[in-house]
């Protein structure tokens, strides 16, 4: 059966089925007896590139292209370590990069880490600070 984002929100009870952990646990298997046995960790509890896609196609057949954008932005990101994303996030702080630092982050995106919507963002984030002189100089 497909995925219908108009009819099938909320995923977690009108389809658990597509909703697994990054081992493929699904919904039903997520316990609190799991989780006090030790059979589930925090790792488990993080979202999954496909679930946080369906959340972005869920947004957007709602008319939420912002927060479509930003999920889209997020299932790029949810593979990816988090001293990574510490690094970036300290990388867009105003006066902290050169424009091209941020071009390498975008780079690194794009290529290595196979996230081109955030690495279009860092772009962006480049040009805004570029033209409001909030990059290092």
């Amino acid at each position: 059966m497909g995925f219908d984002p108009a009819s099938d929100y909320p995923l977690g009870s009108r389809r658990p089925d597509l909703v697994r952990t990054p081992s493929g646990l699904g919904l039903e298997e997520l316990t609190l007896d799991a989780v006090r046995a030790g059979r589930i960790g925090p790792e488990e509890l993080r979202a999954t590139p496909e679930t946080l896609r369906r959340q972005s196609a869920v947004a957007l057949a709602a008319g939420r292209t912002q927060l479509a954008d930003n999920l889209a932005r997020a299932a790029e990101l949810a593979t990816v370590p988090s001293s990574t994303i510490l690094e970036i996030y300290t990388a867009l702080r105003p006066h902290r990069s050169s424009a091209e630092e941020l071009e390498g982050w975008a780079e690194r995106l794009e290529t290595e880490l196979e996230a081109p919507l955030c690495a279009a963002f860092v772009r962006e984030g480049a040009a805004a600070y570029a033209e409001r002189g909030l990059l290092r100089a």
